[in-house]
């Protein structure tokens, strides 16, 4: 397995040995799990316009045996599920109004109404990383996710919207949530901020099999 780029993978076919390069997804670093040797569950691309015939889909970690879904955007279509049958325990008193809600120059993941009209902003991201049954986020510093989480601060300190953040961990193995602070300190710092302000900050785990992947239990938080 090599990785010339963070949306690509070469690896060998089990069934034909054959060598191909397959998209990935998911452009973080994911230097826990894209070990050689690793095992990578791919799938066929029907598209005849793409230069890669394969996506990884999932990774199984090697020090766990846990399945991993490496692809991002699924973080969002579960959250958006959970969100329009209000699944989510913790915004079971907010409907789904619409995804990819635009304010200002900013484009939001979800925007949730309440049955008086107040309105809730949410924004997801994707985690891989884990550790010791710790989900971390993020796997590599990320500039966007640190002006995601300042805009979301100043909303919620502005009163016109109240906000979120959602971590959906794609496997099944953490325990709880934390920031990474040894990789990226000023979005932990953000982050913390944030929650001080009055952002809600969830994590929720999933469960991955070969079958599927759906949402599982909310984690404990760690922000310390």
């Amino acid at each position: 397995m090599a990785r010339p780029n963070r949306f690509l993978v070469r690896c060998k076919l089990v069934d034909s040995s054959e060598v191909v390069e397959a998209h990935l997804a998911d452009p973080g670093r994911l230097t826990e799990l894209l070990l050689p040797g690793v095992i990578l569950y791919v799938e066929h691309a029907n598209n005849p316009n793409r230069k890669t015939k394969w996506s990884v889909i999932l990774v199984k970690d090697n020090a766990t045996g846990i399945l991993v879904s490496v692809r991002s955007t699924l973080a969002n279509q579960l959250a958006g599920q959970a969100l329009q049958m209000q699944a989510i325990s913790e915004l079971s008193d907010w409907q789904f109004d619409r995804a990819e809600f635009t304010l200002g120059n900013s484009r939001l993941d979800f925007l949730l109404k309440n049955k008086i009209g107040e309105q809730k902003l949410v924004e997801v991201k994707s985690c891989t990383l884990v550790h010791n049954k710790v989900a971390m986020f993020p796997d590599a510093v990320t500039a966007r996710g640190q002006k995601h989480v300042r805009e979301l601060t100043n909303l919620q300190l502005n009163g016109d919207y109240s906000c979120a953040i959602l971590f959906i961990v794609q496997r099944a193995d953490a325990k709880f949530f934390r920031p990474a602070d040894h990789i990226d300190p000023t979005f932990g710092q953000l982050l913390r901020e944030a929650h001080k302000q009055g952002v809600l900050i969830l994590a929720y785990k999933s469960i991955v099999t070969l079958s599927g992947i759906k949402l599982g239990g909310t984690l404990p938080l760690d922000l310390r």
